[in-house]
């Protein structure tokens, strides 16, 4: 196959590891560990494996988009060296622009909101970033204020420019040609499910592409938050970062899968602490509320090779998702109360239709 500008770049893109040096921290995002999990699950017909995105170097798997986004915007022109990069970000896709900005020497102002972990912010601003903080929601979503406040600043900075994680298709050619490649390559295509936490889709829509395109018959199933837009879902209160959205994000339209399972700030808790109780894997909430969905639907899935994508690491949690008072003070639930969830038998549940 002839080696295009974009097939070169989204093949180095990935981070190739041969034993041989790195040139510079950006090659080594991609080929993260899939990992089986042995104990998660009550039924153990079914073979569970997990791509751990917490491996690349920013921490999570934003750090791939992040790399596309900004090497393709360098090369078509649209960045140059006085650019300023604009996004808007719960955390970690923040965390992976301020890594390659910080690469390229250019300026980064994030844009987040109270529900953004503090861990996070602190990454951000370590890597070069200059963080803005919106205050109030728009119509009660954050997201929408952070949203306004973006396209303030572009308006105001000279030479701006807004990577647009939401609908810049970067983001789904990443996974596309990155993490589903990587998991169907180490499973050798038989991959019967694969269940993807959404806010952009653009994890979940890059690796339907692939697998598509590939003739595979894998199942994608999308894990939403309740509370969230996605999906004709209903807008509410979530605690949560990096699950669901409050508003439907343009990568999102016409987007279609398998089956839609929809999960509480409470089921992302008690699937982190169960996977740290079970596997000694700290994963973050999103991951939490994948697995749960999994442990859900285990009885339909005897005898299957299901994957999950934990798409970050449980240490950017420990004072919301690892923390008893947080737990209870935000979501109601006491040390007792979430210790009984983590241990108890997962109640079956039916996948919205998408």
């Amino acid at each position: 196959m002839m080696r295009t500008a974009e097939t070169a770049l989204t093949c180095d893109m990935v981070g190739f590891r041969n034993g041989e040096p790195y040139n510079g921290i950006a090659g080594t995002i991609g080929n993260t560990p899939l990992v089986r999990l042995n104990h998660y699950l009550d039924c153990f017909d079914v073979r569970l494996y997990v791509k751990l995105e917490s491996q690349n170097p920013g921490g999570s798997a934003k750090d791939r988009p992040a790399r596309l986004m900004i090497e393709r915007a360098l090369q078509t022109g649209e960045i140059r060296k006085n650019t300023t990069i604009i996004e808007s970000s719960s955390g970690n896709m923040g965390i992976g622009l301020a890594q390659m900005c910080r690469i390229h020497g250019l300026r980064f102002v994030c844009v987040v909101d109270p529900n953004a972990q503090p861990h996070n912010v602190a990454i951000m601003k370590a890597l070069g970033a200059e963080v803005r903080v919106v205050t109030e929601p728009v119509e009660g979503d954050y997201l929408a204020a952070r949203l306004a406040m973006v396209q303030q600043l572009v308006r105001d900075v000279d030479n701006a420019y807004w990577p647009n994680q939401y609908g810049n298709i970067q983001n789904p050619r990443s996974h596309q040609h990155g993490t589903i490649r990587e998991i169907d390559e180490a499973l050798a295509g038989e991959v019967d499910d694969l269940f993807v936490a959404t806010s952009s889709t653009g994890t979940a829509r890059g690796c339907r592409e692939y697998l598509r395109k590939r003739g595979r018959r894998t199942n994608v199933v999308a894990v939403d938050a309740v509370g969230s837009v996605l999906f004709d879902g209903v807008a509410g209160r979530r605690r949560i970062p990096g699950l669901g959205a409050g508003r439907l994000p343009a990568l999102a339209h016409g987007q279609h899968f398998h089956g839609v399972e929809r999960v509480t700030d409470i089921d992302c808790v008690v699937g982190c602490r169960r996977l740290s109780e079970r596997e000694a894997i700290l994963a973050g909430g999103s991951a939490g509320g994948v697995l749960e969905a999994i442990r859900r639907k285990q009885d339909h899935l005897a005898g299957r090779n299901v994957v999950a994508i934990l798409h970050d690491s449980g240490t950017r949690y420990l004072d919301t998702v690892f923390n008893d008072q947080w737990v209870e003070d935000e979501l109601g639930v006491t040390p007792d109360e979430l210790d009984f969830l983590v241990r108890k038998p997962a109640q079956t549940s039916i996948a919205v239709s998408a």
